[in-house]
């Protein structure tokens, strides 16, 4: 693989706990302006789940695919979310899907040890990276989620995950 560097990339760097790692996050979600993909092993972290929901009223067209297993989790998200309009599909293709990682706008990514949730936050040592303006690490990263998300299975709202 060649690496040709570009002087228009911006990189940064987010830790927990201490919050500049979620703080970085949320802010990524809240920039895409059309289209948000998320990977996500575990899911349970609320302001993340409100970022992405907030991304779907602004219009943006988020789509999640997230590991099968920890998704049948009590404090899982993943329903909940596929109820609040993000397109929602489950992998269980691998002992673990153990991606972290967002696309945005097919130009900037998020990613990570940092998993979508409470302890990632508060009770571990985790990190988030962020990449701008970088379209060919922005286009693999994009391949692989469209990879997972055409072997994954798709999860609908239904009347109880609703109440």
């Amino acid at each position: 693989m060649l690496f040709i560097p570009c002087s228009f990339a911006t990189v940064t760097a987010g830790f927990s706990p201490g919050g500049t790692a979620l703080n970085l996050i949320l802010q990524f979600a809240g920039s895409a302006r059309q289209s948000m993909d998320v990977a996500a092993y575990n899911f349970t972290s609320q302001p993340v789940a409100q970022a992405l929901s907030a991304s779907v009223v602004r219009g943006v067209a988020v789509r999640l695919v997230a590991d099968e297993k920890k998704s049948r989790d009590r404090w899982s998200l993943v329903s909940a979310l596929a109820c609040a309009g993000v397109q929602v599909r489950v992998n269980g293709m691998y002992n673990i899907m153990h991606n972290k990682f967002i696309v945005a706008d097919g130009n900037a990514v998020e990613t990570g040890s940092f998993n979508y949730t409470s302890s990632a936050e508060k009770r571990n040592a985790e990190n988030a990276l962020v990449i701008m303006d970088e379209p060919e690490t922005a286009r693999q990263y994009q391949t692989e989620f469209n990879r997972l998300w055409n072997e994954s299975s798709p999860v609908t709202c239904s009347e109880t995950e609703i109440n």
